[in-house]
């Protein structure tokens, strides 16, 4: 078969391979994927292989290498408007970030799949990433933990920047929390979320 033609096939072999516990023939074709993209030099090819060497690498357990490798295939998936594509490279940025021990980076990621696959209609991808995101989400209200943590802080009146202060986290990172509080609640603001949790009982 032609390279190309193995390209198409080859992150699907390396998935095969490493979902059957077989690593060393994963590697073997991300080995093979990582040739030919340095042989085409396309993004497309790139992204492919810069994904299955994250595989590889966080199966040996360097979740930071992976995550370096995860992301500059998203950022590939991204400038080329592939939702679908770029949503699977966030489920595992995700599962590296859990790793490292960043348990909001990785909510994060894993909140942004999720309502990619939602969107899509993709109900396999859709089921996995709920059984990755923990506490489940909520029938009721949508709100992950560490949002009802957010929440609580906001309803004190507490700046984002105090908030990022009191959870050691990022003011960034807030900012996205609240982003996604006021989406899953439909509300437009700090005093209609506060009102809503103290509503319904989440505070």
């Amino acid at each position: 078969m032609a390279p190309l033609g193995r390209a198409r096939l080859l992150p699907a072999l390396v998935e095969i391979m490493m979902t059957a516990g077989a690593v060393d023939e994963a590697r073997e074709a991300c080995e093979e994927l990582e040739a030919i993209a340095g042989r085409f030099t396309t993004e497309v090819l790139a992204a492919m292989a810069s994904q299955a060497r994250g595989q590889i690498e966080m199966a040996g357990g360097d979740a930071a290498a992976a995550l370096g490798h995860f992301r500059a295939a998203l950022t590939i998936w991204q400038r080329a408007g592939a939702p679908y594509l770029e949503a699977r490279l966030r489920v595992l940025s995700g599962q590296a970030c859990r790793m490292l021990g960043d348990e909001d980076g990785a909510e994060l990621e894993f909140e942004a799949a999720r309502s990619v696959f939602t969107a899509l209609g993709a109900a396999p991808d859709l089921a996995r990433v709920d059984l990755l995101l923990r506490p489940p989400i909520s029938p009721s209200h949508g709100l992950t933990r560490r949002e009802i943590e957010v929440l609580g802080l906001v309803a004190t009146g507490k700046t984002n920047k105090l908030i990022a202060t009191d959870l050691g986290l990022s003011e960034k990172t807030i900012d996205r929390h609240l982003s996604n509080i006021f989406d899953k609640l439909a509300v437009k603001s700090r005093a209609a979320a506060t009102a809503y949790a103290f509503q319904n009982g989440l505070l």
